[in-house]
């Protein structure tokens, strides 16, 4: 074997290994690349018990009930489907029944969503990308929603980001 048949195997053999490893790194990340999961994505997973993903949808009108010690419960829904969600803790100024809220934690074995982290939108108008094609899809979607979004975004306001339960804007440094 010659130096170049020598060289051109072995570099094809490391963009072999490179691209197997690639391949393992996005199949084992598969889940993890989705910002949020929608009550209906749940129930289509049969997430198991226990398992951290973050629930993301629309608080339900007359779900809200407070308990003691800062305990909260409400109900996220995506038009489909509703999750029941258990939260102590403070809710961030902007939680409100009938906004968009991001909830991150684990299912108990009774189905209830316990959440450990409560985000909520800034803007009413505002509406994240795929919370709207969700809405979109399954005939939710109010054509008043895009007008709200379009004039908001084109009298130049920024897109607003997302308040945690401490106040903090996300990603924010302390």
């Amino acid at each position: 074997m010659t130096r170049k048949q020598r060289r051109m195997t072995i570099i094809g053999g490391s963009l072999a290994v490179l691209a197997l490893a690639a391949a393992l790194v996005l199949n084992a990340l598969r889940d993890s690349i989705v910002f949020f999961s929608t009550p209906t994505m749940v129930a289509e997973k049969h997430v198991e018990p226990g398992k951290r993903f973050r629930l993301g949808g629309l608080v339900q009108p007359g779900s809200l009930r407070r308990g003691d010690n800062l305990a909260v419960t409400f109900e996220v829904a995506d038009g489909n489907a509703k999750l029941p969600v258990a939260y102590k803790g403070i809710l961030p100024d902007l939680f409100r029944e009938g906004q968009g809220v991001v909830a991150e934690g684990a299912l108990d074995a009774n189905g209830v969503f316990k959440a450990d982290t409560v985000l909520a939108k800034h803007d009413e108008t505002y509406m994240p990308k795929d919370v709207a094609d969700a809405l979109k899809k399954q005939g939710h979607w109010k054509d008043d929603y895009g007008a709200q979004a379009s004039g908001a975004q084109a009298s130049g306001a920024a897109k607003p980001a997302a308040t945690t339960a401490q106040g903090n804007p996300q990603g924010a440094v302390r």
